[in-house]
């Protein structure tokens, strides 16, 4: 066989991609709540408390406590085909594959349909490449490294394993930038410009980031570059961190904090964007759609709206495809 036939016989090995997500209930009871938090709540990325004395906590006091009253915040934002994480991550997975013409499948770090489905599911269109697609922008090691230990874990037990490539952020992206530039600027056209815009991230530990987790500095630099993309003057603008949970000290501003202090600051209308969310969910529908809009009218803001995530939306299928054609060269 000639070099030219092998180079073409390489070139046309099958590749796919395993988009993944954090993951969701599959149902919004506290049965269905309790398994998934189980399971987010176990993994040593996102917890790294001792085991001895992390677990009798977990399954004696927070699962019990969480599980029924998170089920009811999940059951305020669910929708008819279920859970909106899942809804808009099947979305993006079908527009996905349309565009780029390949595989795509959906594998979630925690819940259904799990990383080895979506692999198997991969490896059964004949799938000898693999390039694994996590959803957050921002990288840190309680997501983006969950994933690639994930990844590790469901392939060990494999006797033959894909080639595989890894998408490890896309923060500072152009297309990404632009996305959410757009997303903004259709909101405000739609909507009227507020009078200030909050880029809440999720919030880690702090003691992460001083441990070398860059999250924090890739937060800042997406929230920088929309903020030039925008023409936004920055005494209009900022970010914060949400979904703060224990008692250990959180990156700081919080955005609960934020929201209250920008409405006695003298802020009536505040605009909120959560940028490291690649699809709407509990933490955006819920969390700040809800909450923090009742934190901010009690505290003297006159209006209140979140800015959807990216979604499904052009845009962002666009920014997809061109971390896919990126990171799939010689492919």
């Amino acid at each position: 066989m000639s070099e030219q036939s092998i180079d073409n016989n390489i070139q046309t090995r099958p590749y796919g991609v395993l988009l993944v997500n954090l993951g969701t209930p599959d149902e919004a009871t506290p049965a269905g709540v309790k398994r998934f938090l189980s399971e987010f709540l176990h993994d040593h990325r996102v917890v790294d408390m001792n085991r001895w004395l992390w677990c009798p906590i977990l399954h004696g006091v927070i699962l019990p406590i969480r599980s029924p009253k998170v089920a009811k915040l999940y059951q305020s934002v669910w929708m008819d085909d279920g859970s909106p994480l899942m809804v808009y991550s099947k979305r993006q997975q079908q527009a996905l594959s349309e565009q780029l013409g390949v595989p795509v499948e959906l594998g979630m770090t925690y819940g259904n349909p799990s990383m080895l489905d979506g692999l198997d599911a991969l490896k059964r269109q004949g799938c000898e490449r693999v390039l694994v697609l996590p959803l957050y922008p921002q990288y840190s090691r309680t997501t983006t490294a969950a994933v690639f230990d994930k990844v590790a874990k469901v392939l060990k037990a494999r006797a033959d394993i894909p080639e595989l490539r890894f998408v490890n952020h896309y923060y500072d992206h152009p297309d990404y930038i632009a996305a959410l530039a757009e997303s903004v600027e259709s909101f405000w056209q739609q909507n009227g410009k507020a009078d200030y815009l909050l880029c809440s991230f999720h919030g880690i530990p702090k003691r992460y980031a001083d441990h070398g987790d860059p999250y924090p500095q890739h937060c800042n630099g997406t929230t920088a570059l929309l903020a030039e993309k925008l023409g936004m003057p920055r005494e209009q603008m900022s970010m914060s961190y949400q979904s703060i949970f224990g008692r250990e000290e959180w990156l700081k501003p919080y955005t609960e904090g934020t929201i209250r202090e920008l409405a006695q600051k003298g802020v009536k209308r505040l605009d909120v964007i959560c940028p490291a969310f690649s699809v709407d969910c509990l933490e955006t529908l819920e969390e700040i759609a809800e909450g923090c809009k009742e934190v901010f009218l009690e505290a003297g803001g006159e209006s209140f709206n979140l800015i959807p995530c990216l979604n499904d939306n052009p845009a962002h299928i666009d920014l997809m495809a061109s971390l896919v054609q990126q990171h799939s060269q010689g492919w």
